[in-house]
């Protein structure tokens, strides 16, 4: 039984490639057998060669980069101590929330510290209630002091008075009632010195207290301190977004600050696009950009231009917009196209091979209606997307030989283009 196969359809871009490979291959054994074959004169057919006309309107110039897409708020996750993973309870793409497990570590020393910081505080506490309960002692001897020292003052007054009428008569003697006198001064003194002691021993009281309690109150603060410090032993997400990365084991001994997890949000992203360091200078904050995700595009605004150059390339912050239901997400490899620079009233024509922005380059053109391509200097400069500025060195209507003629070596000999 004979199967019939489904002839499969070459995408367009790849046969236009392949095309033109083997256009320009084409082009260059063309141009070298004319060449063998008319001695110093080069001939090449215009149908093997790409040709340009200079034109003069607008352009925007769109810059090419690639990179990918990162999440707009992040979250490192380390270790609070000398730690050892105990338990990996979520693996790298899970969705979290603010509370979300991680990982569970371990730290004895910790836990020594912990159950220690509540020890002193439980002796802190203790010795601030006995405190209380001697200080209630004193205050209530001090008090029955001085309500004996008020009944035997009222005695004294009594005895002092009834004295009084009979010392004229004989009846009680004068030394008896200076005594009595005497006695009752004293007890009145006694109780204002009593009066003042018990001032001065509520003042100390207070004092004693408050050193206590102050003593109480840092003995808290440790324990606190131990308490969040082995809380932070489970290491919790701390934010709502996706797993990004965790670089630990089970049994692993980590050191303080070593990272433990890397979270990030799912849907607020950026990206990060490199440029060509050259055409860098086309790209200015608020920019457009569209972001290709290859199933969808994208689009965002330059947020940010890094002004360090790494491997003769600029990064690019873009700030995209909500992502919901696209394809998006962190880590994501994008292409992103910058519309940078708008030029108005400019020459310009499809960018030659080997020539680059902002540079002078020695091109073949050839005047309108002519067939002889001559050799120009011509001052480059800005590029805009297959296209490219021309500063001088070509007048509108000149066509431009676009195709790489690099190897027909022509040393500066002009060019003869012949009709197909």
């Amino acid at each position: 039984m004979d199967v019939q196969k489904s002839k499969v359809e070459t995408p367009f871009w790849r046969s236009r490639n392949k095309l033109i490979g083997v256009g320009g291959a084409a082009v260059l054994a063309t141009a070298v057998a004319v060449a063998l074959m008319s001695g110093n004169a080069v001939a090449v057919s215009e149908g093997d060669l790409l040709i340009d006309t200079v034109q003069q309107g607008s352009l925007d110039v769109t810059v090419e980069g690639y990179g990918e897409l990162v999440s707009a708020k992040q979250q490192l996750l380390t270790s609070p101590s000398q730690a050892t993973v105990r338990e990996i309870v979520l693996k790298p793409g899970a969705e979290v929330t603010a509370d979300s497990v991680i990982v569970r570590l371990e730290d004895p020393e910790l836990l020594k510290t912990y159950q220690t910081a509540k020890q002193s505080l439980n002796e802190a506490e203790s010795t601030l209630r006995q405190l209380r309960l001697t200080n209630q002692r004193e205050k209530l001897k001090e008090q029955s002091d001085q309500a004996e020292l008020g009944a035997d003052l009222a005695t004294a007054t009594v005895q002092r008075q009834a004295e009084e009428k009979l010392v004229s008569s004989g009846i009680v003697s004068r030394m008896t009632f200076e005594k009595t006198v005497q006695n009752e001064r004293q007890l009145k003194e006694r109780i204002a010195l009593g009066k003042a002691g018990m001032a001065q021993l509520d003042q100390l009281q207070r004092e004693s207290l408050e050193v206590q309690q102050d003593q109480v109150q840092q003995m808290q603060a440790n324990l606190a301190l131990a308490q969040d410090q082995l809380d932070r032993l489970t290491v919790k997400a701390g934010m709502n977004g996706v797993l990004q990365k965790l670089p630990v084991e089970m049994g692993q001994s980590l050191p303080p600050g070593e990272q433990v997890a890397l979270v990030g949000s799912a849907t607020e992203l950026i990206a990060l696009i490199r440029v060509p360091q050259g055409q860098a200078q086309s790209v200015h904050i608020g920019n457009e950009v569209v972001v290709d995700t290859r199933r969808e595009k994208l689009k965002g605004k330059v947020a940010r231009i890094v002004p360090i150059v790494a491997n003769n390339t600029v990064e690019i912050e873009v700030s995209l917009p909500s992502i919901a239901g696209t394809s998006a997400r962190p880590n994501l490899s994008v292409d992103g196209s910058i519309i940078g620079d708008h030029l108005d009233k400019v020459r310009y024509v499809r960018r030659p091979a080997g020539v680059n922005p902002n540079s002078t380059a020695q091109v073949y053109a050839m005047a309108a209606g002519s067939s002889k391509a001559k050799p120009k200097e011509v001052k480059f400069g800005r590029q805009a997307g297959q296209y490219i500025e021309v500063l001088s060195g070509l007048d509108t209507g000149e066509r431009l030989i676009v195709s790489d003629l690099s190897k027909l070596k022509l040393n500066g000999e002009s060019l003869s283009v012949q009709s197909r």
